[in-house]
This record gives C-alpha cells, structure tokens and sequence, in this order.
C-alpha cells in the first residue's frame, strides 16, 4: 500500500480499478517530403484542421448544454487557437518552403509556443495555456498520423482514470457512468481541467507528481478528494475504512438534508445566517435547494478564465450571469466579489499583468489590479449596478490593504453610478459596498474601515497565507499553512469583535468556514454569519442546531491556552466528534 499527496480540485471518497494512461508525447520523425508531395501534405493538413474543429466544435456545444456556457467557452478558446492565421502560415512555411511533412510542421510549431508559454512564468496559468497548445499538437498528430487514442467515452467497466495529465478534451469527454475519480501527475487548481473535472462532480486530485511507475491497469486505488490522497493498492482495514466514510457520509447528507430546512438557531437561542460560496451562476440553485440565507460570496473570476483570448467577458456577459442568480436567488441577499485575478488566476491572451513578476501573491492582483485597469472594473461594476434590480446585491471587493484603496474603489462605483442615472438606466442606488478581510493590515486598522464599509467578510485562505508568510500552492511548505494557528485564530476573534462593536455585519469564507471541526470555536468567537460550499450547509447547519454560545465559549477558552495549530485541531475535532457522534478523519 502507498499514498500519494495531491491537489484535491473535487471532493469526494471512491474506491475502484485504476485504468492508468500513457499519454506520453508522440516521437515525430523529421521526415522530408519531395516537391511535388507539398500540395498533398497542405491538404492533410487542411483535413486534419477540419477534423479537430469539428471536434472541438462538438466538445463546446455539448459541455455548454449540459454545463453552461462558461464551460463551453474553455473549448472556444481552443478553436480560436486553430483559427490563429500566424499559426497557419508557419505550419505552412515549412511545408512549401522547406518540405517538412504536416506531423513534423506541427510537432516543430506547436512546441516552440507551448515553450513560450512555459518560460514567460512558472506558475499554474500560463503553464496551464501552454497545455492547451499541446492538447491541440496532440489532436492534429492523432489526425495526421491516424492513431486512435484510448478512449475515455465508452468504457465497459468502472474505472479510475489515472494518468500524467488530461486535457480539457479528454476531461470533458469521459464516460460519467463509469469514470469514478481522476489523478494526474501535473495540473493545478486554477488549470482547465481542474474546473471541467470539479464541474462534473468526479473526486478528483491533480498535481500528485510522478507515481505511474508505481501502478499498473486493475490496480485498487481509493483517491479521498477531501485530504488530495490518492491510495495504491490498500490493505483490506483500509479499503473497509474509506468504504465505511463512504457510507457514513452519504447517510449523513441524505439525514442532514431532510432535518435542516428550519430556521438555524442555537439551543441557546442566537439566531446563525448560512450563506453559500458560488463561482457559476447554476450553483446558485444548489443554495436554494439547501435553505441558504443568500449567497455570501460569488467569485466572479470564471468569467474571465474561461474566456476566449484576447476576448474578455463584456458588459453583457457579466449582466447576464448576475441576473441569472437574482432570478434563481428571489429575495434573498447577493454577494458579489469583483474580479480576485492575478497571481495564480490569469485569463487567457491577458496583456494586463506582468508575467515576469518575481512574487504574484504580493503583486498585482485583486483589487490593486482593478484600479490599475479601471474600464475592465468598470464593466463589471455596471454590469452588478443595472442587474441589483433584480435581486438583493451587494458589492464586496477583495485584498483591501488600506482605507484609500477602498476609498478609491468606492469613487469608481459611485462615478458608475452616476453614469448609469444620466442614462436613464435604472439600478439600485443604495447596495452595499464591503470588503474582504484577508490583509493582517486590514485586521489591525478596522477600526478606521468601520466607518466607511457597509459590511465584511473574513477569507481564511488568504488571511493565513499573509499572517504565516506561507505559499499554500508551495508543496514544499503547505505544511505550514493551517488556518488554526493560534495567531490566525486571534486575528479572526479581533476582526469580529470590532465589527460587533460597531454594529456592522461581518462573516467568514474559505476553507475554515466549510469545515465543520471550525464551527464551534467560530461561534465562540463570535461570527454569527458563515459562508461555506453548498453541499456542507447541512452540516454547518446541524452543529448550530445542536450546541449553545455558552457550549462555544468555554471551548475558545481551552483553545486560547493551546500553543500549537496541531493541538488546536485535534481537540476541535475531539469536540465536534462528540457533538455529532462521527468521525471526522481529518
């Protein structure tokens, strides 16, 4: 038995038979071609062109219907690669100019722009780009050399894909019935695949690095989309294990699901908002059907990852979006984060932000990037005003270090505002404008915030990876990052006690909030208003159905005599263990 560490894109537990691919790249010969072979060979390459486009064609039109656009447009963006002229006339060249045969033109092309790609920046985005380019190459050589690729779409049994990397392709493309789980070597949370694979709600965890050696075809492999372990060849007490978590869970969600649609109070009688993290507008459903109070954070960054490049989302696509989930939302309130780009979310063909920068995480991103690229805020911005009549929005902006940037931020909203009201375009003129707590600078001064922010919303994620110094995407130092560290747990106590002490609204989103060991010592703490994953509310509900404030209180105490982050977490998860009578296997 052996257990890998990976990237978990999509939770879940699954057991099954490994099926492991070797999509290793193809050895293209430098094959030469006579004179009168050039015409010949231009026309397999027009038909092999022609193949892929209908391909891709048919991937985008079937993943829009059963995903929604947003999804679609990840297949768009490969289209719009096939159609590059540039590209075409250097595929061309060294056909009729220097009589190399289509495979070897387009092997030669296609790696030197996905080594472009690789070296302008090591991060996940644009290494994620030069895999599309390769997804391409890897499509027209299968064309051209008439190779036939396993296939993921019709298999005959239940199986566990595993392999070096997938492209969007093959991910959207999978037999749903019997694919069980995905684990890849490479790939990363912001990477095509990774949304495409979470979309389809399959366990998933990428990232693992190189362990195919260690596997073979019908190998027992158990991949825990919760912890990013994936499991080779477990022992009888493992595999009994993780299929009892498995049951466990799924009775958990079907029991849950049908006692939690009241009225969330404590036994002591404090009334607990649960609102629900979306990034695609048809998540906004799945908050409805689990009684959230609203939505308490709607990531707005797909819509510019999934566009085609060069072709950012316009007015009309946000509009869009956003009045989609007032539709589906009624009456209940809608958070919407602006655009949290930079760092490890680029969108593609972005002229915006510099590749070259040394440290993104500290760079231009969020909230600094809207104020450097004000139409593209803008746009955004109009779109939220003219859809708030739909619905009840508020406007929350993230990564605010300092007073001025919010204030800034405020002007730009104000002077859109203004714009719209002289057009006789009607929008609702009091929405509520809030930040994310996510800067130990923004903690320390919220006293000066209060005055001028409408509410606030705690990020975990963020707060801890500044708090700590720690890169959470850095595997060399993720074990570092825990969001229960003592110094994280006072920041959050802090910021809440200065919100409450000024009557303003404030909740909490990230991973810390989602995770039910947290809720107690969260209450105890005083944070009243959660925002967590949709499919969790259940459980986050359960918890503050079943303990008191006082319950809660007593615990912050023992945490606050605790020194480390592990102690913090084991008695948290003693505590909540006993409180539902489970296992939470962290």
């Amino acid at each position: 038995m052996k257990t890998y560490q990976g990237i978990a894109v999509s939770s879940g537990i699954t057991i099954g038979a490994a099926m492991v691919l070797d999509n290793g790249r193809c050895r293209i010969n430098r094959r030469r071609i006579e004179d009168w072979d050039v015409a010949a060979e231009v026309i397999s390459l027009d038909e092999a062109f022609n193949s892929v486009r209908k391909q891709l064609t048919e991937n985008r039109d079937s993943v829009s219907r059963e995903l929604g656009n947003e999804y679609g447009q990840i297949f768009e963006a490969h289209l719009m690669i096939l159609a590059d002229k540039r590209l075409r006339q250097e595929l061309e060249t060294y056909i009729r100019e220097q009589n190399y045969s289509a495979e070897y033109a387009v092997n030669v092309v296609f790696e030197h722009h996905a080594d472009l790609l690789r070296k302008l920046q090591s991060g996940d985005s644009l290494s994620e780009r030069a895999n599309d380019i390769l997804d391409i190459e890897d499509q027209l050589l299968c064309v051209l050399m008439g190779v036939r690729k396993k296939s993921l779409s019709n298999l005959e049994r239940p199986v566990i894909i595993l392999a070096p990397s997938l492209t969007p392709s093959e991910t959207a493309n999978v037999d749903r019935d019997n694919v069980l789980g995905i684990g890849t070597e490479t790939g990363g949370l912001g990477s095509h695949t990774a949304i495409v694979a979470a979309a389809l709600q399959s366990p998933a965890i990428l990232g693992i690095g190189q362990f195919l050696n260690e596997v073979n075809d019908g190998d027992i492999v158990i991949i825990d989309g919760k912890k990013g372990h994936i499991i080779v060849n477990p022992d009888v007490e493992t595999i009994t294990h993780y299929e009892r978590e498995k049951e466990k869970a799924h009775e958990l969600r079907k029991k849950l699901a049908e006692e939690t649609r009241v009225p969330v109070r404590t036994i002591d009688g404090a009334d607990i908002a649960i609102y629900g993290n979306i990034e695609f507008p048809y998540e906004a459903k799945s908050c409805m059907e689990h009684d959230a109070a609203g939505i308490g954070l709607y990531r707005t960054e797909f819509l510019y990852l999934a566009a085609s490049p060069n072709s950012l989302p316009d007015e009309e696509v946000h509009f869009n979006a956003y009045k989609e989930v007032a539709e589906t939302m009624k009456d209940r309130i809608i958070t919407i984060r602006t655009f949290d780009l930079g760092a490890d979310k680029l969108p593609n063909g972005v002229s915006f932000v510099n590749n070259a920068e040394r440290n993104p995480f500290m760079g231009l991103r969020s909230i600094r990037l809207s104020l450097r690229n004000t139409s593209m805020f803008r746009k955004q911005l109009r779109a939220i005003l003219r859809a708030s009549v739909y619905g009840k929005f508020r406007i929350m902006f993230p990564l605010i270090s300092n007073i001025v940037e919010f204030r800034q931020a405020k002007m730009i909203v104000n002077d859109v505002a203004e714009e719209l009201y002289e057009a006789g375009i009607p929008y609702d003129s009091n929405i509520p404008l809030g930040i994310m707590v996510e800067v130990p600078s923004t903690v320390i001064m919220l006293s000066a915030f209060v005055r001028e922010v409408d509410f606030f919303s705690i990020g975990t994620n963020d707060l801890c990876q500044y708090t700590l110094a720690v890169d959470r995407s850095n595997k060399d130092v993720c074990g570092l990052y825990n969001t229960d560290d003592p110094a994280l747990v006072r920041l959050i106590q802090y910021a809440i006690r200065v919100a409450d002490h000024y009557d303003k609204p404030i909740s909490l989103c990230g991973q810390m909030s989602s995770n039910p060991i947290y809720t107690m010592l969260l209450l105890g703490l005083g944070l009243r208003h959660f925002s967590v994953s949709p499919y969790i509310i259940p459980e986050i509900k359960e918890i503050c159905l079943k303990v008191s404030l006082a319950q809660c209180k007593e615990i912050v105490k023992k945490v606050f005599l605790m020194e480390t982050s592990r102690d913090i977490r084991s008695f948290l998860k003693r505590e909540t263990e006993r409180l539902l009578n489970v296992d939470f296997d962290e």
